[in-house]
């Protein structure tokens, strides 16, 4: 006779019990069947496609100061495996204890990006990095997750109400001073990421068409304020530029245009198939100022061609497709938003980038998901796959 003992942590299972598991193993083996191997897959070639775009976009290139751009790729690779271990861990970790973490997690990288602005390190005209030794670390980076986080927690408050103009008014507020803090640095395109992020996350709380509406409206007079108030002078330049590229572009000043002209330039010399990995004329002339960055897209464009694009923006498509399939099978209000944030960054850095890059959106400075160097924001895009992970994998309850 089979027989079946129950306790919390352990299970028996068949003839006199002689078959035995613990039940915490038995619900972790069943978990881990959840797990989005699409997302896996895509991200794993996502970062093979970066690893060899930046292998050839530093083979020969020198930044500004004339130094080697070749660390850069050797430093990446390691960012890479430690951005990996911390995706494993927040995929061990359940998303669910984040909760009540938001709140000191929030007001710790509040006072992180003001001390930012007095202690920070200037690069290329921005005080965005807080120095560790000889490394950097870039604290509005760290800010797009732990904003998604404290959102995530705000609304789950709200249950069936978060649509209320009181509750969308908070959840702006909650968004508003971090953005404020790096929109000063200044960092345009990460106040844009973070914008998006609450956008999507308001939108999935329950954001009314009549708020949405109210956005659209005041967008104009606070675009104007911006302009003549708030944005330097080089930000001014990049988006007039960009209206001139669109508009007259024998108007346009060769200069500050030069990135963009130089971006397409390589991205139309790859033809179909590119010249081939560090093959391409731009990318190995050191043409296309950072290339390893804002502008890895060209290299790819030249080097692996239209069908090197194709496959890449296929890919960020899969992983941006099942983003929203996991925020749908979520299990608690917590873990659907927490998933929309995911979506709502991964999406405008990937929008934002490869725009940029063809001259459909202004230059903004964002890196390209899993592509671009950068340690802070690779760390952070692998972390925030792992805690995509973390709500997919505790989707269903389990139960014996």
């Amino acid at each position: 006779m089979t027989q079946i003992i129950r306790s919390d942590n352990f299970i028996a299972i068949g003839r006199d019990g002689t078959h035995s598991l613990w039940r915490g193993d038995a619900v972790e083996l069943r978990r881990w069947r959840d797990l989005d191997w699409a997302v896996v897959g895509s991200v794993a070639v996502l970062l093979v496609i970066g690893g060899l775009a930046l292998h050839s976009a530093t083979l020969n290139a020198v930044a500004g100061n004339g130094l080697p751009l070749r660390p850069v790729f050797e430093r990446q690779l390691i960012y890479i495996v430690g951005g990996l271990i911390v995706m494993a861990v927040m995929m061990l970790f359940d998303y669910r204890l984040l909760s009540s973490l938001a709140r000191p997690l929030y007001i710790g990288t509040v006072l992180l990006l003001a001390a930012v602005l007095i202690i920070g390190r200037v690069s290329e005209g921005a005080r965005s990095w807080i120095a560790i030794g000889e490394r950097t670390f870039q604290p509005a980076e760290l800010s797009k997750l732990v904003l998604i986080l404290a959102l995530a927690a705000y609304w789950q408050h709200f249950a069936e109400r978060g649509g209320s103009w009181l509750a969308q008014a908070g959840g702006l507020l909650i968004a508003a001073v971090p953005m404020a803090l790096v929109f000063v640095q200044p960092d345009l395109g990460t106040t844009l990421v973070m914008a998006s992020i609450w956008l999507a996350m308001a939108w999935g709380a329950g954001m009314r068409p009549a708020q949405l509406l109210l956005l659209v409206v005041a967008f104009v007079p606070l675009a104007w304020l911006a302009w003549h108030y708030l944005l330097d002078t080089y930000q001014q330049i990049r988006l007039s530029t960009f209206y001139y590229l669109l508009t007259n572009p024998a108007a346009a000043d060769f200069n500050a245009a030069y990135n963009v002209i130089q971006s397409l330039n390589a991205i139309s010399a790859g033809g179909l198939t590119g010249a081939g990995l560090t093959r391409g004329l731009f990318s190995q002339g050191n043409y296309v100022p950072v290339q390893h960055t804002d502008f890895i897209f060209a290299v790819i464009g030249e080097e692996l061609g239209f069908v090197g694009g194709v496959v890449l923006i296929i890919f960020l498509t899969i992983v941006l497709w099942q983003t929203l399939t996991i925020a749908g099978k979520a299990r608690d209000q917590f873990g659907r938003l927490i998933a929309l944030g995911i979506f709502g960054m991964l999406f405008s850095h990937t929008v934002i980038n490869l725009g940029m890059n063809m001259s459909l959106l202004p230059v903004t400075g964002l890196p390209l998901p899993f592509v671009s160097a950068g340690g802070s924001f690779m760390i952070v895009t692998l972390a925030g796959i792992g805690l995509l992970q973390s709500v997919q994998l505790r989707h269903r309850q389990i139960a014996f």
